[in-house]
């Protein structure tokens, strides 16, 4: 088949190194323009770019597909399948009917749960045990085609955002080839996504990403691990944002405190020692034990290394 690909960030690459490591001829790429990233704000190139010109494929960035001008390279590929993964602009209706066979998604879920731009995030704040991917025809709504393949997967209890999406995109890619075999023989019928079950995986907004003490222990490790990498829980001590890269809640007996503490146990966000190279911290149900965690500019540290500076005295995040 002739296929054109539409992404843009790290997610959707392992799907496009497959289709150009198949015997399917890929036409073009559709990827999203430039946009300033990075602490320096520098205009950067996303992933799909960058492998896309790499490979020396056709490359087109059109700021928004509801006009002609920005169909024009979509349509002048004459696809008979467009595959898009991860793309971040809107597909119109009459992006949708260019394609012969129509347009295929990757979904980063197990539809129709976390339609949206968030599936893996929301999926590790919700506590979920399980994901997956699935593979859809689009229609104009946000995420509601038919489903044509899905793969499952557990998520592991130090499955982090960045794991996860590892992971998916390597399953993506697998469910992608196999989706595209399936429709090549005739062998898949898309089946209409649930009526019951429907939940939407809102964007990511930076200021999720603050630690809120009197929140559960559980909930607060789920909190670290859906914003690694991005955009990294924090919370301030000594009057300076501090980072949580990686934690986890504990059960059982509270630790042995290694910094003398006068405040009650109970206090959220009342550090109460080391344990097990975890700095332990109390939580408004629970305690967190952090393992990473990070001073604004400086480099991450283990939580032992981290302890070597905490004072004798009370110390508390807030």
């Amino acid at each position: 088949m002739r296929i054109a690909f539409a992404g843009t960030p790290e997610f959707a690459v392992p799907p496009l190194a497959a289709l150009v490591a198949s015997h399917h001829e890929l036409v073009g790429v559709l990827t999203q323009p430039d946009r300033p990233a990075g602490r320096g704000r520098r205009v950067e190139p996303g992933a799909v770019k960058e492998f896309a010109m790499a490979h020396g494929l056709p490359l087109a960035q059109p700021t928004s597909l509801r006009t002609p001008e920005g169909r024009a390279a979509l349509a002048a590929w004459r696809p008979d399948l467009l595959v898009v993964v991860a793309y971040g602009l809107i597909l119109p209706p009459e992006a949708l009917a260019i394609p012969l066979r129509g347009c295929l998604n990757i979904h980063g879920s197990l539809l129709p749960r976390w339609r949206g731009a968030a599936p893996i995030q929301r999926a590790l704040l919700a506590g979920d045990t399980e994901t997956g991917v699935t593979i859809m025809q689009m229609d104009a709504g946000l995420d509601t085609g038919p489903v044509l393949l899905e793969k499952r997967l557990a998520i592991q209890p130090e499955d982090d955002a960045a794991s996860l999406h590892a992971t998916l995109a390597a399953l993506g890619a697998q469910a992608l080839l196999e989706a595209l075999t399936g429709l090549e023989a005739g062998r898949l019928v898309p089946r209409p996504q649930a009526a019951e079950g429907v939940t939407y995986a809102a964007k990511i907004e930076k200021t999720e990403a603050r630690i809120d003490w009197q929140d559960d222990a559980v909930a607060i490790a789920r909190r670290v691990r859906a914003f690694r990498p991005w955009p990294v829980a924090e919370t301030s001590w000594r009057g300076e944002q501090l980072r949580v890269h990686r934690a986890r809640a504990l059960a059982g007996e509270p630790a042995t405190t290694a910094v003398a503490t006068t405040a009650p146990a109970a206090t959220p966000g009342l550090l109460l020692g080391l344990c097990d190279d975890m700095l332990v911290v109390a939580c408004g149900r629970g305690r967190l034990g952090i393992l990473e965690l990070q001073r604004a500019g400086r480099r991450s540290l283990g939580a032992r290394e981290f302890a070597h500076g905490l004072q004798t005295t009370d110390e508390v995040f807030i």
